[in-house]
Formats: C-alpha cells, sequence, structure tokens
C-alpha cells in the first residue's frame, strides 16, 4: 500500500444496530477499491473484518477491526465495529481514532436501538457522520420511512444525497439530490439514466431542503438564497462539507451492499465531505514543560502516536494499534512510552488489513498503522519520543458491571488459565478478573453474558484452557446483636504430655462493622498467664475469618478475656488457642447472630417511558428508590439502594425491560442486616454442604 500524507486519509468508523449490515458495507467497500476479487460473506465466515474463530462461529463482529481501502488518491481507514451491546467497549476503541462515522441502519427493522446509541457515541465525540440504509433490495425496505422515523428522532439535521429509483419492485439505482442526477447500477459500475416522473417530486423536496440548509452556511448565501438565485455545484458542496464537519447536516444515502450497490457512492461522499485529521484537533501535556501540547496532526511537528487497541493472538503474536497524532513515524524510529518511562526501537511498522499485517516504512500524522511485540505497552498508552513527551488523555471506557464465578475444569490448568486471562485482558480492557480470596472464589466481569461467554469459548478454542461460568457467591459478613458470656475447657490427655487451656470470655457488638473484632483482656491473678494472652487472641484471629454462621467473614464482634485457668505442665500456647477457637463459636452463637448483605448504590439510566416498568422491578429487587433525576433528552436517572445479591443478571433484565435503552452503574455503600428469609436459607445451604462433606476450607 501507498504512504499516504494528512490531507490524503480518512478514518471511518462503521457503526449501528447488530445485524444491520456494516460488515457487509465493509465488504462491498473493498471490493469496490480492488483490495478484494470477491465480497466475502458473514454466513460463509470469510469476511475481511470478521477472522476470529468467535466471529466466524457467531456470524457476528465481536472485535473492532480496521480495513484500509485506497480510492482516487486517498487512504481511507475503515473501521468495522460490532453492534451488539456486550461488546461497546470494541466500538468506544475505534471511535478514539475515527474521525467521521458512517451510521448503518437496516431499510427493513427502522430506526433501532443501536442507531439511537451510534448517534450518540458520534455526538460524544463531535464525529460528523452520514446515515446509510442497508438492504434496500429487500421488498418490504422503505427508505420513506427510514427518513421519517430519523428526523422525527434526530430532527432536520437528516439530508438525503441519494433516494432510490425502482423498477417493477426491484432496486436498480439512485438519484443523486446534490447534482440532480438518476443513476442505474450496472454490475459494479454506475450508469446514467433518465429521471423517473415519480422521482421528479421527492427531488424537488429534498433540493429544497438541501437548500436550506446551504443557504443557513452564511448571511450572503441566505440572502442570494431568498433572491432566487441559484448556487453552483462547488457552493453546494463546499457549504454542504463545512455543515457535515461541524455536524449540523447528517446526510442520508442508500444501498444494497450485498449486491455492491450504493457503496460507490458512499465512498465518493466520504472522500468528498469528511474531514482530514488536519481538519480536526487533538491535544495533550509535554510532561517536560507541563504544557498543552497542540499535536493537531501536524507532520511538521515531534512525532507522538497513542495505542487506541491491542491485538493478541496465539498465533500472530501482540500488535499495538496506533493512530499517529503529530509528525511522522518510520520503521526502526525509537519510541519513548510515557506511561511505561520505557524507550523501544520500532522496528518493522505495519497497517493492518483485519488481522494480516502488511510492512509499510512509514506513517503520517491522522494514519492508522500497527507496532509488533512493544512488551510493556498497553491500550491507552501515549508514544512520543524522550526529548518531546507528550502524554494524551485516555478516553472512558464503559465499566463491566456483570460478574460470574470461575474456575478451570481441569485443576492442573491454574497457571495456564492465569497466563491466558492476562493476554485476553491485555486484548480485552471490558474484561477483567479477580481473586476474591474473602470467599474463596475467583469472579471474571464483563459487559453482559454474552461477552462472558465469548471469553470462556475464546480461553478453549485459543488457549486450550477450559472454565465453567457458575453463580457467584455474595459477599455475606457475620455479626451479633446481643452479648453472651460463654466458658470452654479443652483438655486432652493421651499419655504422656497432655493439653491444657481454660477461658472464660465475653463477646459484644462492637458497633464498627469495619473491623472484624476487638480483642481485651482483664485477667486478674493470674488466672491465665500473659503469655497465653496472643495465643488466645491468634484464636480469635483465625475464628474471624470463617463464621460459626455460614462460614462468612466476622465483623463488628468484642471479645473480653476475663478468667480461665491453666496447668502448669499441659498448659500450652495451642491448648489455649484451641480454647479461644471453641469459645468463639460457643459464644458466637448464643449472641443472636446475624448475617449482613453487601448494599449498593445504583443508578438507572432510562428512557422516561421505561420509569414505571424500573421502579415496579426494582422493588421486587427489595431496592429502595431514593430519586429520580431528569438527564435531559427524554431520560431519566433513577438512584435507589439495592442488596448486591439482588443485582445478579440485572444487565440482561434491564436490557429487556427497556430494549437496549437503559443503561446502570453501582458501587457498595454498605452492609446491612438480610432478611430472616434470606439468612435461613444461606445458613441451611452451609449445613447442607457441610453435611455432605463439601464445605470449603
Amino acid at each position: 500500500m501507498n504512504i499516504y500524507t494528512t490531507d490524503k486519509i480518512r478514518n471511518v468508523a462503521i457503526l449501528g444496530h447488530g445485524g444491520a449490515g456494516k460488515t457487509a458495507l465493509v465488504e462491498a467497500m473493498a471490493y469496490l477499491s480492488g483490495l478484494t476479487s470477491r465480497m466475502g460473506k458473514t454466513e460463509d465466515g470469510n469476511t475481511l473484518s470478521d477472522y476470529s474463530k468467535e466471529e466466524i462461529k457467531r456470524k457476528i463482529s465481536i472485535s473492532s477491526s480496521i480495513i484500509p481501502i485506497e480510492w482516487d488518491g486517498y487512504k481511507i481507514n475503515i473501521f468495522d465495529t460490532p453492534g451488539f451491546f456486550d461488546f461497546e467497549g470494541e466500538v468506544e476503541e475505534a471511535l478514539s481514532a475515527a474521525g467521521a462515522a458512517v451510521i448503518v441502519v437496516n431499510g427493513k427493522a427502522g430506526v433501532e436501538v443501536g442507531t439511537e446509541k451510534a448517534w450518540e457515541l458520534c455526538e460524544k465525540y463531535k464525529l460528523p457522520r452520514i446515515i446509510y440504509v442497508s438492504h434496500m433490495d429487500i421488498d418490504n425496505a422503505s427508505y420513506r420511512q427510514v427518513l421519517e422515523d430519523l428526523t422525527n428522532k434526530f430532527g432536520n439535521k437528516i439530508a438525503p444525497f441519494h433516494f432510490p429509483i425502482r423498477e417493477n419492485e426491484r432496486l436498480v439505482g439512485y438519484v443523486n439530490v446534490v447534482s440532480e442526477t438518476a443513476n442505474r447500477w450496472n454490475g459494479k459500475d454506475v450508469e446514467s439514466m433518465e429521471m423517473p416522473d415519480y422521482s421528479q417530486a421527492y427531488l424537488d423536496k429534498f433540493r429544497d431542503t438541501l437548500m436550506e440548509a446551504v443557504a443557513e452556511t452564511s448571511e450572503e448565501m441566505m440572502e442570494r438564497y431568498f433572491g432566487g438565485e441559484k448556487f453552483s455545484d462547488a457552493e453546494i458542496r463546499a457549504a454542504l462539507r463545512t455543515n457535515i464537519c461541524d455536524g449540523s447536516t447528517a446526510p442520508m444515502t442508500m444501498g444494497a451492499s450485498t449486491q455492491c450497490q450504493g457503496a460507490y457512492a458512499l465512498i465518493d461522499d466520504i472522500i468528498k465531505y469528511f474531514p482530514s485529521p488536519e481538519n480536526r484537533t487533538v491535544k495533550g501535556i509535554n510532561l517536560k514543560t507541563n504544557e498543552i501540547y497542540d499535536a493537531d496532526y501536524d507532520f511538521s511537528k515531534a512525532k507522538s502516536a497513542y495505542i487506541w487497541k491491542t491485538m493478541v493472538d496465539p498465533f500472530i503474536g501482540k500488535y499495538s494499534l496506533i493512530k499517529v497524532n503529530s509528525g511522522v513515524l518510520k520503521s526502526d524510529d525509537i519510541i519513548y512510552n510515557v506511561d511505561r518511562e520505557t524507550e523501544e526501537k520500532v522496528g518493522k511498522l505495519y497497517i493492518m488489513q483485519g488481522n494480516k499485517p502488511i510492512e509499510i516504512k512509514e506513517l503520517h500524522a491522522g494514519d492508522i498503522g500497527a507496532l509488533a511485540k512493544l512488551n510493556e505497552a498497553k491500550t491507552g498508552d501515549s508514544l512520543s519520543t524522550k526529548n518531546t513527551p507528550i502524554k494524551f488523555g485516555k478516553w472512558e471506557m464503559p465499566t463491566p458491571y456483570t460478574y460470574m464465578r470461575y474456575f478451570p475444569k481441569d485443576k492442573s490448568n491454574i497457571d495456564k488459565l492465569s497466563q491466558a486471562l492476562s493476554k485476553v485482558s491485555t486484548e480485552d480492557i471490558t474484561m477483567k478478573y479477580v481473586n476474591d480470596a474473602e470467599n474463596h472464589q475467583m469472579l471474571i466481569y464483563g459487559m453482559g453474558d454474552m461477552h462472558l461467554e465469548v471469553i470462556a469459548s475464546k480461553l478453549a478454542n485459543e488457549y486450550k484452557v477450559e472454565i465453567e461460568l457458575t453463580k457467584p457467591k455474595i459477599a455475606f459478613r457475620e455479626t451479633i446483636k446481643k452479648n453472651s458470656d460463654v466458658e470452654y475447657k479443652y483438655k486432652k490427655q493421651s499419655g504422656g504430655h497432655g493439653q491444657y487451656g481454660h477461658v472464660k470470655m465475653k463477646f459484644e457488638p462492637l458497633g464498627d462493622n469495619d473491623k472484624a473484632y476487638e480483642f481485651e483482656q482483664i485477667v486478674v491473678g493470674g488466672a491465665v498467664p500473659k503469655n497465653y494472652f496472643p495465643a488466645v487472641e491468634k484464636g480469635i484471629q483465625e475464628s474471624v475469618v470463617r463464621g460459626p454462621l455460614a462460614a462468612y467473614p466476622v465483623v463488628g464482634v468484642k471479645a473480653v478475656l476475663y478468667d480461665g485457668s491453666y496447668h502448669e505442665v499441659d498448659s500450652s500456647e495451642m491448648a489455649f488457642k484451641t480454647a479461644s477457637i471453641q469459645a468463639f463459636k460457643k459464644g458466637f452463637l448464643e449472641a443472636s447472630p446475624i448475617l449482613l448483605e453487601p448494599i449498593e448504590s445504583l443508578k438507572v439510566i432510562i428512557p422516561d417511558s421505561y420509569t414505571g416498568d424500573v421502579m415496579g422491578d426494582l422493588n421486587k429487587r427489595r431496592g429502595r428508590v431514593l430519586g429520580m433525576n431528569p438527564t435531559g433528552n427524554g431520560k431519566t436517572c433513577i438512584e435507589a439502594e439495592v442488596p448486591m445479591m439482588e443485582l445478579y443478571g440485572y444487565g440482561t433484565d434491564l436490557r429487556s425491560m427497556t430494549g437496549g435503552r437503559g443503561t446502570y452503574s453501582y458501587e457498595f455503600v454498605r452492609y446491612e442486616q438480610c432478611p430472616a428469609d434470606v439468612q435461613n436459607k444461606e445458613v441451611a445451604e452451609r449445613a447442607a454442604k457441610a453435611a455432605e462433606g463439601f464445605a470449603e476450607a
């Protein structure tokens, strides 16, 4: 592939609802540009951008991939992104490097929740956008209905640039509203045709809408418009480009990607109307001077870049996908990783076509490429020179809240699993795994159930280690509500030296659930010698790790040693520690023990129309609604406190209730006493496990 200067580059993300036809559109664009000799199909598992085993098996996009194409002296870096919400982190990564977006809308299904989310992301990243209506070759696809729905949803920003021409109910061509011409598809070529009579009325209507948008770009244009003066094609295109780049106009086009129809016009519009990187800004901090550094994709400045995605493959190795923010990056350059404070030699420089690396000599500012084998580099790291160390801000990634317990099916694979998870988490930064030592479980977090299933499948197929996913244990705590006074005498004689330890202890609520226990001794007269006090406390310390009620950690207990006895020969630290453990167990169970459950502070953002359903569901989950606050754009934020155990599966249920439009977040706030029925169930389960011999150590 040729080397392209900044002004000849376009970075475009393909967004939309799952199944809208994003990957098919990318295939059509690659085929038209000559990158491929035939179009791949998702159903056949032979597309450029869906290359992983999981994507081929599930026939969906799971990771964002980059497909660069060449077109009439320009380079378009196309980011094919997933449409399923479990993989929204991949979309965020792509958008951090994109400069514009094409939102794909299924002409049959119309505006879906994924369409709305794509629009919101474009607003968040201030990206120019084009709407592409796909599947227009299907009988019941309606361009007019999609246009109406988009206009109702997003206002008069929607401006049709092309609309379909049908003959005998077959899609055969399109009308170009800007040039006022009719065009027929002939294979991958486009030919002129006569304007159908029925299309003229639509053309006049859409043309008026465009001319109003053009007129609004300046007072002079407005005066000419009202004076009845016609604008030239060059003036129209220049004005529309200004409007598209500032987001005040969103052009709408259409096609049938599998028939390679509509992609030609779309590529043409991407070149004409979308900004090159030199028309966008990017800023960092010069760590030497502590001043803002205006990188702004200026090729003449010191080289800088950032890693927007990491690819880890068991066969091809690790690639750090970068966007050059300033300067020109060349093979054999020495780069400085600002975040890791390490210098590494670039070696070879690549561009990626899906998972296929292609060597290239240099990358200009604004271009997308890849570096191999940067050992310590991670997604989000800033790269520059040591003389001009530039740190760029990291984009906001969604937090994973869906979690499950996991363990290897083969216990001998624990080390292998740890290494595999480390590699997967390097590539997928919305996945995390933690060791919950207190509850003897390993937890894996993701964006949803499908995300966790994909991770498990990937571990099995690519890293040859299988895991089992189960419902996680809730991190309950045990404490007491009343006081107790107990004694325990540990006496063991088996010939020769025996064991003797005798303690009298009081237990009471500490009133502070942030502390596990507090130990105090008030022994008088030497009933228990001082040298055994540490052993008694050691017994308490071990006892609070797994409580007597249901084997959960104990909190908020005060233990007071006030009396006891000893034997000059048989007493030992072990004997007093054992007596202390047994006294704790007895005293704890006599002091009205209770289970405490974790309470989470939950925030749910939903469209106003779903408020009633979500509130009702929270009540069923023992939630306490604290408030409802409008967030704008017809949405409400519900704040509530909900027991952690009731949030299991909440992400899936919320999507079901809101059609995928609801989002949520939560954080721990405190522990409080759980209801008697919950406590009784946990205690019964603990007893059943103990009886079966499966109680965890």
